[in-house]
């Protein structure tokens, strides 16, 4: 009985609250830029590989086309060429859209500056309230309730504007 009362005094001590980083990112300008300054990106070469597509199908409509014409030789260049063309837009498709490829990387390089502010804010923010625990909402944290008089996510905005002010200051 003691135990379960010292476990049960110890769970009340703990301060838990909650943010939602998604939340928080809709609010931020530099990150809806971000986010369209990638779109923009993503939708360039996204219209670059169909016009290689395009090209590709092109030659296999030619190839249709004129295979009665060729010969032997000439019809297994033609479609070894084909398979050259696919290859270099799926390298391509790979090197702009594929795991850890260009988009990826701006992505990263845009957005992660973003988040380590709002990193840096929910550190303040503990410290500041003593809190124990501050989980995200907004990452795929199963949540099956969650009062809203918990959610920290507007002090994080004020912290962003707070430590924004206080480096513009500096500058």
């Amino acid at each position: 009985m003691i135990l379960a009362s010292s476990i049960t005094n110890e769970v009340n001590a703990q301060r838990f609250v909650y943010i939602d980083t998604e939340y928080i990112l809709s609010k931020l300008p530099e990150y809806k830029a971000a986010q369209k300054q990638l779109d923009v990106l993503a939708e360039n070469w996204a219209k670059d590989l169909e016009k290689y597509q395009q090209e590709i199908d092109k030659m296999y409509r030619t190839l249709q086309a004129e295979v009665v014409l060729l010969t032997d030789e000439m019809k297994t260049q033609r479609e070894k060429d084909i398979r050259l063309k696919e290859q270099e837009l799926n390298d391509l498709r790979n090197k702009r859209f594929g795991y850890e490829g260009e988009l990826f990387q701006k992505r990263k390089d845009l957005i992660k500056p973003i988040q380590d502010r709002i990193f840096d804010a929910v550190q303040k923010l503990a410290k500041e309230k003593s809190y124990d625990f501050i989980f995200d909402k907004g990452n795929e944290l199963l949540m099956l309730y969650a009062s809203s008089k918990y959610d920290k996510s507007e002090e994080i905005l004020q912290t962003i504007s707070t430590l924004n002010t206080t480096t513009d200051k500096k500058k």
